[in-house]
């Protein structure tokens, strides 16, 4: 009846974007950003001044790729004895790689940049230690750090949340941990080297995440924001 009548339709909800609480300003790192591949490469102040320099020009898969082989070469060339071949490696990894860290990384295969990164830090420490005869729990402890560190950011990146970037450079970035190693293997000083290293990221990536977990825990679990369709 009456033709001015307007059809009512049912308001529903179409959509659910699900969101878990950390995400919220102020608790562990940007919201919503997206997360690039190349927030995964764990660069420290040396790379990302490096970075700056190139202006992004240098594609990084190529770059890592030679960090990478020329690394492998000089510990296989040697990682024993006081002027060790091996304690050259993370200056010239910083040389091939550094340049790249501010590029996009938006190519097809650029993803494979940040394990890259991964396997020349894990392998220079642990194969370091071992050849200059640190205790194998000295080894281990700084390597397990690391890697629950690149497993919580790589889970918070599917969050959509950034770890905090004043933590990642206090963290050294991958080619600052390798030079502290390399300037403690010259003064004969590594099983110190390799102490401090894990106690000091320890306390920093753990202290960081705790916090960055349990203040999302108190915001009540999981943000559900609801939008309704347009009539």
């Amino acid at each position: 009846m009456g033709l001015g009548r307007r059809r009512v339709r049912p308001r529903r909800a179409c959509a659910r974007r699900v969101r878990p609480c950390g995400a919220r300003a102020g608790i562990g790192g940007p919201v919503n950003a997206a997360v690039q591949v190349g927030d995964h490469r764990d660069d420290g102040p040396v790379c990302l001044v490096l970075g700056m320099t190139a202006r992004g020009r240098l594609p990084p898969l190529p770059a890592v790729t030679a960090a990478a082989g020329v690394t492998a070469l000089l510990l296989a060339a040697g990682a024993q004895g006081p002027p060790a071949p091996a304690l050259l490696a993370p200056i010239v990894a910083i040389l091939l790689a550094g340049p790249s860290a501010g590029h996009p990384h938006e190519g097809r295969l650029d993803w494979l940049v940040p394990p890259i990164i991964r396997a020349i830090e894990y392998g220079y420490l642990a194969v370091l230690g071992f050849a200059q005869g640190v205790p194998a729990p000295l080894v281990y402890v700084p390597a397990a750090v690391l890697a629950l560190h690149h497993c919580d950011a790589a889970y918070r990146s599917r969050q959509g949340v950034r770890p905090w970037g004043l933590v990642l450079r206090a963290g050294l970035g991958w080619e600052g941990r390798m030079l502290w190693v390399a300037f403690a293997g010259l003064c004969g000083l590594l099983p110190i080297a390799y102490a401090a290293l894990a106690a000091y990221l320890g306390v920093l990536f753990g202290s960081e995440g705790v916090a960055m977990w349990a203040r999302s825990v108190r915001g009540g679990g999981v943000m559900v924001d609801w939008e309704e369709e347009r009539a």
